[in-house]
């Protein structure tokens, strides 16, 4: 069994019925509908949510490397960040696009911070081996 260590925070959401489901975390903040991606459903999906919370674990990795490097990270950078729900050979499998946007910054720099950011982001370090991404400045 997997031996777990002290944990800085622990997020609980109970789901229920699945992609066609509703979703709730413990503490009430989060409280949503899923819909089937493509689907006509009201709701959100699971790609959706991972690539909203990987985008802004993202941009949190890039401030403390921005930090450590001593540079400012200017206040709009962003993260679009698409997740593929992909399907070959009777298998399910995702792939991700990070397309990043720091403006002001020399490309050099916004790289290095990219860069770095992938390497901390505990959103890319689970998921970097396990699916192909791809991390583009834009």
């Amino acid at each position: 069994m997997a031996q777990f260590n002290n944990a800085l925070y622990t997020g609980t959401v109970r789901t229920t019925g699945g992609r066609d489901g509703a979703s709730r975390s413990s503490d009430g903040r989060l409280d949503i509908t899923l819909s089937t991606p493509g689907s006509a459903g009201p709701g959100t999906n699971p790609e959706q949510l991972l690539a909203a919370g990987w985008s802004a674990c993202f941009i949190g990795a890039m401030g403390h490397a921005a930090r450590k490097m001593k540079v400012a990270l200017p206040t709009d950078t962003a993260n679009e960040l698409g997740i593929d729900l992909c399907f070959r050979e009777g298998q399910y499998f995702l792939q991700a696009r990070h397309n990043v946007s720091v403006p002001g910054l020399e490309p050099e720099v916004a790289r290095a911070l990219v860069d770095a950011a992938h390497e901390t982001c505990p959103y890319s370090k689970s998921l970097r081996a396990n699916i192909s991404v791809e991390i583009n400045l834009v």
